[in-house]
């Protein structure tokens, strides 16, 4: 689990109620009106059309604003349209992470936003959690990693940890085509390929592109 710290671097359950039967002779007691649905979700969900099938991605505008705001900002210009997913890290079966985004592209990239620990928005790096890659905190831009399995114990802020133990900002989850993403962790690597002398080993032998990446009506 510590491996995967430093490989990241760079990167109302409405019960209905039951009708009452009559007693004696009393009449019956109507059953209530059933209650509403649950409405549906007011976060943005954001849908990434890649080569390898469809992954929706619902954005914590709530809890991680400048996060989710600055993924929804890579999604606006289309700057993720293109894009592929460049490095897997695969610890074990269904557990590790997989990234996409910018990639240093400068043409791509924005400025970078400031940190928002988990510690402060109180979401963790459960299993299909996104979250954005930093060097530094407050170095963030358009480089993101999608958590395989549940990697809060190595990924979420923790302030027993010596040195920087600030995290990494999550900001949303994966709410359609988990699969996708296993898939993609799951494909083979390049024994040899590097992304600038670095990740040997993690980058996969043929990238998924993300064709779009456009908000969900």
């Amino acid at each position: 689990m510590k491996r995967m710290v430093g490989l990241m671097m760079m990167v109302s359950l409405a019960m209905p109620a039951m009708a009452q039967q009559a007693v004696g002779t009393a009449p019956p007691v109507p059953a209530p009106a059933p209650a509403p649905s649950t409405p549906a979700s007011a976060l943005p969900r954001v849908a990434l059309d890649t080569s390898a099938g469809r992954i929706v991605i619902e954005a914590d505008t709530q809890h991680a604003p400048i996060t989710a705001g600055n993924f929804l900002k890579y999604v606006a210009g289309k700057r993720l349209d293109g894009t592929v997913f460049y490095r897997t890290v695969k610890v074990a079966d269904r557990f590790g992470f997989v990234q996409f985004g910018t990639n240093g592209d400068a043409k791509r990239t924005l400025p970078p936003i400031r940190h928002e620990p988990t510690t402060q928005t109180g979401l963790h790096h459960t299993d299909g959690a996104i979250s954005v890659a930093r060097f530094a905190p407050g170095s963030a831009r358009g480089d993101f990693t999608i958590s395989v399995g549940d990697q809060s114990a190595s990924l979420d802020a923790d302030p027993a940890k010596p040195g920087d133990n600030l995290g990494y900002a999550a900001f949303g989850h994966v709410v359609e085509g988990m699969d996708v993403i296993v898939h993609i962790l799951d494909a083979p690597v390049s024994p040899t390929e590097t992304i600038g002398g670095s990740f040997k080993g993690e980058v996969p032998a043929s990238k998924v592109t993300i064709r779009t990446a456009r908000i969900v009506p």
